[in-house]
């Protein structure tokens, strides 16, 4: 039996409910305080793993309760403390590997230093997750008949991690590239790069999100933002919006307010077994995240090794994991926004509005 253990952490004070359904009781005030010094908690034992080849692996999910925002705003160490408790908590527990989610992942230097301090390998599931978004935004496009060459692709956040390996994932095959993040001279530096590597014909960059949206016929956003950062107004009639982000770069109303664009969660895989996460994720039964399955799929290959950490994502490791997910029957779980499978009459809709433009 293989075992990993894979980080968590509520993305909001509302996602504290979900293991501790009292705190709905307390005011934000208060428990954004309680939550900074509360130690890290076994959220569940996760069973019923199996590769399509046979081997099993169980896990356990171990909450860090920080939010995101106290993450992104707390000082550094203060919050790798918090995560490298929780390593520990899983180390402890038994895990072989650990993944790290969400903003665990962010924090500092990708994993390297919070590795140093743990006896097991660590990964932060970003090379799957990147194989999973293209692969989304690839079914997408073909569902409504755009193609990546003669379509404007905007990528948002494309100086992150992420960001950058789908920029080079997808740049070789797209002829209009614009480039879209917050820090101006990282944005030109790798701008700058790709030009001299010729990767794409029309590179465009900018600082401005929504300004380059209005253009944008296939929009991957993989941004670090606490909020959602997409102004429904600014999306062109009939485009895709790939969101990779957690939390979500696009308003949860887009949808209900938008009935001309498709937008999809990029990073969504339906594992083999019969998984039981014993926790809710608000996620479909058998579906997990992608940075959670690689994790997964590394414990059940054996693969027991610092995997994808730093702030660079190995073109190489997308590929890689990509193979070794296929060959233990892991795959996208279809196409999804809000944890429902994106209708037909909903491509439909988007599909007219493409050929009405």
């Amino acid at each position: 039996m293989e075992r990993f253990g894979f980080i968590i952490h509520p993305l909001d004070l509302s996602d504290l409910a979900r293991k501790f359904p009292f705190s709905n009781r307390i005011p934000d005030s208060v428990l954004e305080k309680i939550v900074r010094y509360l130690p890290q908690v076994k959220a569940s034992h996760i069973t019923g793993l199996m590769s399509s080849l046979g081997s099993e692996a169980e896990g356990w999910l171990v909450g860090c309760t920080l939010t995101s925002k106290q993450m992104m705003t707390l000082p550094t160490e203060v919050v790798l403390k918090q995560i490298i408790d929780a390593c520990k908590k899983a180390e402890n527990l038994g895990a072989k590997i650990i993944g790290l989610g969400a903003y665990t992942s962010i924090v500092g230097d990708g994993g390297i230093t919070i590795a140093k301090h743990l006896d097991i390998p660590i990964t932060t599931g970003n090379s799957y997750t990147v194989a999973t978004a293209i692969e989304a935004v690839k079914l997408a496009a073909d569902k409504l008949g755009l193609s990546i060459k003669d379509s404007n692709l905007a990528i948002i956040g494309a100086t992150g991690s992420i960001g950058k390996a789908c920029t080079k994932m997808l740049a070789p095959e797209a002829e209009n590239l614009t480039l879209v993040a917050r820090n101006e001279l990282k944005l030109k530096e790798f701008a700058t790069d790709l030009q001299k590597k010729n990767y794409t014909k029309e590179l465009k960059w900018s600082t401005d999100i929504n300004n380059s949206l209005l253009e944008a016929d296939i929009i991957v956003t993989v941004s670090s933002a606490v909020d959602s950062i997409i102004d429904v107004g600014n999306l062109k009639p009939g485009s895709i919006v790939c969101d990779v982000a957690r939390p979500r770069d696009v308003a949860k109303q887009v949808s209900g307010v938008r009935d001309d664009i498709l937008v999809i969660e990029g990073g969504l895989v339906e594992v083999p077994g019969s998984l039981e996460l014993n926790f809710n994720l608000g996620l479909p039964d058998q579906t997990v995240y992608a940075c959670m399955a690689e994790t997964m799929i590394l414990a059940l290959e054996g693969k027991y090794e610092n995997y994808t950490i730093g702030k660079e994502v190995s073109l190489e490791k997308v590929k890689e994991i990509q193979c070794l997910a296929k060959k233990h029957g892991f795959k996208l779980a279809g196409l999804r926004y809000l944890e429902k499978e994106v209708s037909e009459k909903r491509f439909r809709e988007v599909k007219k509005a493409v050929f009405s433009t």
